[in-house]
């Protein structure tokens, strides 16, 4: 049996909303799974991916086999990632998903559905990332004791999401050891105030609130200093239109929240880019509604 998984990128924290708050994206990784007696893994893209046990899709998917007592001798993984790595898009928790339901699917779904988000979160650590990979939309999810608690929202296509990409990467290991160990309690009233905000903006449709929702004093005024023209492309894609605009998860990537009739601010946000940050790519997403889908290939 040969079977496909097909997971979207995912924004994390969107400003205010840091280690709760998430949406899925329309760019996606498209990973084919078929038991056989060896490690074969291989990229469609010609990408330089680890080719042994040490392949996160791969030990995500033995750990389901580990977990339903089932022996995995080997797989056949082909990868086709569209997703960037290391550029805040949620490229780790879409291989994460995919491993995990590409195992259950093989040994014939033992996990449901409660069961995959709760896992996903708990190996990858974010359930801003992991959950809206699952199940699409704008989620609000957090993790404890081992269960994700989480609201999920469609966006009904009101909103799109801007991101520029840069041509350099940043691991979220950096970008969290950056992190202060203590905040102030102004600052996460600020936050809690500011997430609160934007949950019920989005929600409602009240996207006058987006600008102020995203705001945040947590995270990322420490990460902009890893991020070179970081602040600059935010304030420039605020003066172009958007709503409102934030460092994507960890970064270094960046999304300007635009309204979805605005269809000449990707024209605009690729010249101003190219004359100003020609490190920097933007490209038009969109939420994707559906989440992790899987395909039975063969019988």
């Amino acid at each position: 049996m040969k079977v496909q998984v097909k997971v979207p990128a995912t924004s994390a924290n969107m400003g205010s909303g840091y280690d709760s708050i998430g949406i899925a994206l329309d760019l996606y990784n498209t990973i084919t799974f078929e038991e056989c007696d060896h490690i074969d893994i291989t990229d469609v893209n010609g990408q330089d991916i680890p080719t042994d046990e040490s392949n996160l899709i791969y030990q995500c998917a033995k750990k389901i086999y580990d977990i339903c007592g089932k022996p995995l001798h080997g797989l056949r993984i082909v990868e086709d990632c569209d997703i960037p790595q290391t550029r805040g898009l949620g490229s780790s928790s879409a291989c994460t998903v995919a491993g995990i339901l590409g195992a259950n699917a093989l040994l014939g779904s033992p996990l449901n559905q409660e069961n995959i988000i709760d896992l996903a979160a708990s190996i990858e650590g974010h359930p801003d990332n992991s959950t809206p990979a699952i199940l699409g939309g704008f989620c609000v999810a957090l993790l404890e004791y081992g269960k994700v608690w989480s609201v999920r929202v469609p966006m009904n296509g009101t909103v799109d999401f801007i991101t520029f990409i840069p041509d350099f990467e940043l691991s979220t290991e950096k970008a969290r050891a950056v992190l202060p160990k203590t905040i102030d309690h102004h600052d996460a009233v600020f936050n809690l105030a500011r997430a609160a905000l934007l949950a019920g903006s989005l929600t409602t449709g009240k996207l006058e609130n987006v600008g102020v929702a995203v705001g945040d004093c947590l995270h990322q005024p420490y990460r902009f200093d890893l991020i070179p023209d970081g602040r600059e492309v935010v304030y420039a894609a605020k003066h172009m239109g958007a709503l409102g605009a934030f460092i994507s998860g960890a970064g270094p990537s960046i999304i300007a929240v635009v309204e979805s009739h605005d269809k000449t601010y990707l024209s605009r946000a690729q010249m101003y880019c190219a004359q100003h940050f020609p490190h920097w790519k933007p490209i038009r997403l969109t939420c994707d509604e559906v989440g992790a889908v899987v395909t039975y290939l063969e019988a």
